[in-house]
């Protein structure tokens, strides 16, 4: 079973939005899926709400998570994407604590770069692979975006593992959700679906990645 958290200390990052495609994806090839959404403003259990489909367990909040998640091992869960609150809550320690790896959303812009070097602290101090995903990016005209490579540059000095691609700000992504789907499923062909497939198996390699090393230390997605 493969934990992946998604964690930053900045409010709008992308946390429940990329929880949500990622789990659509999930449930689009067929793999059990939990979703727990840890944070109070529940965005990720009210787009499971809409979506009313079934294919996806949902559990709300962290009390009790070894033994939730204990539980989704037991069943047969394959992954679990625990959502987590912007903010220094013992339950965001608690979740990357059970983590096999930890995704940091992350806007391309001054703030946000610095908003995230609190939650890479914790993910070093607890020893846990992480990677930042730079999210609600500026479209690519045949490179990366002046605020792209500047975020780039930055988590680099800082020695921060950073997916190579990137989620482009796109209306499909909120169009969707509101729909209760994933972008896979609500415009399969779309530039947004394929960032996310694209997304989804740079996360799978990391974890075949982090399987093959002794301690699950890897730090690259």
């Amino acid at each position: 079973m493969n934990v992946l958290v998604f964690a930053s200390r900045k409010g709008g990052s992308g946390k429940s939005t990329l929880a949500a495609h990622l789990g659509s994806y999930m449930a689009a090839h067929s793999q059990p899926t939990l979703l727990i959404d840890a944070d109070p403003q529940g965005s990720l259990a009210l787009w499971h709400k809409v979506r009313d489909t079934g294919d996806l367990s949902l559990h709300v909040g962290t009390k009790h998570l070894a033994a939730t998640l204990a539980k989704a091992r037991r069943d047969g869960v394959e992954w679990v994407l625990i959502d987590t609150p912007p903010n220094a809550e013992t339950a965001v320690a608690e979740a990357i604590w059970h983590a096999d790896l930890v995704v940091v959303p992350m806007r391309p812009g001054l703030f946000d770069v610095d908003a995230i070097q609190a939650t890479i602290q914790v993910c070093r101090e607890l020893k846990k692979p992480y990677a930042v995903v730079i999210n609600a990016a500026p479209a690519k005209n045949g490179s990366d975006d002046p605020m792209v490579r500047d975020a780039r540059g930055a988590m680099q000095a800082l020695d921060v593992p950073t997916w190579g691609g990137q989620i482009t700000h796109s209306p499909e992504l909120s169009l969707s959700l509101a729909h209760g789907a994933g972008v896979n499923e609500f415009s399969s062909t779309s530039p947004a679906s394929e960032e996310i497939g694209n997304l989804w198996r740079a996360l799978t390699r990391s974890f075949e990645a982090i399987e093959a090393m002794t301690g699950k230390h890897a730090q690259s997605a």
